[in-house]
């Protein structure tokens, strides 16, 4: 493998229906940072019962539907992560653009200063973290397909859905995958 990495960042880790580690099985994970230095994601389609009202009250009437904290992942699940989709070149104070209309949001600032400028915002609990190389092997081992992002994966209001969606919208072979039943014992 050749010491030059090109970025992921911005485009969507699907897992393949090999990947059974239970922290990530049928997971759409969106690459916020992707570097020689590691990477970093949320999984964009575990949604919690929490609703974002109970751990950041100041963000709740912004955050989009469903209105409830997502699970980024299995690292630092005490630490939130605002993602938020701002149209345009320009984006506000306390929003940093990571991909086209995808950014991050500082939820430490006021949540008024954002709110007219923001296109949507889901709350993430927790990210997805590889150091350096490692998510290249599992890339490597099938664990992965490496698909770009819409803007609407962020806000899909179906998320338990997803998979399959960015599954079937892709070409050729990788479009049957979507098909691919949940338990293939049953087949």
């Amino acid at each position: 493998m050749s010491s030059e990495v090109s970025s992921l960042t911005g485009r969507l880790l699907v897992a393949t229906p090999a990947l059974t580690d239970p922290n990530f099985e049928r997971a759409v994970v969106l690459l916020l940072d992707h570097d020689r230095g590691g990477s970093l994601g949320v999984v964009l389609n575990r949604p919690t019962p929490v609703d974002v009202g109970d751990i950041l009250q100041a963000w709740a009437e912004i955050a989009g539907a469903p209105g409830v904290v997502f699970q980024g992942g299995p690292v630092s699940l005490d630490a939130a992560l605002g993602v938020a989709l701002i149209p345009g070149s320009e984006g506000p104070l306390g929003w940093r653009r990571v991909h086209g209309a995808i950014g991050l949001v500082d939820l430490d600032a006021p949540p008024e200063v954002l709110a007219a400028e923001l296109g949507f915002l889901r709350i993430f609990a927790g990210y997805a973290g590889w150091g350096p190389g490692q998510l290249e092997d599992e890339v490597e081992e099938g664990a992965w397909y490496v698909v770009d992002s819409e803007p609407g994966d962020v806000s899909s209001p179906d998320p338990e859905r997803l998979w399959r969606a960015v599954l079937r919208r892709q070409r050729g072979e990788l479009a049957f995958v979507a098909t691919y039943p949940d338990d293939p014992s049953l087949n």
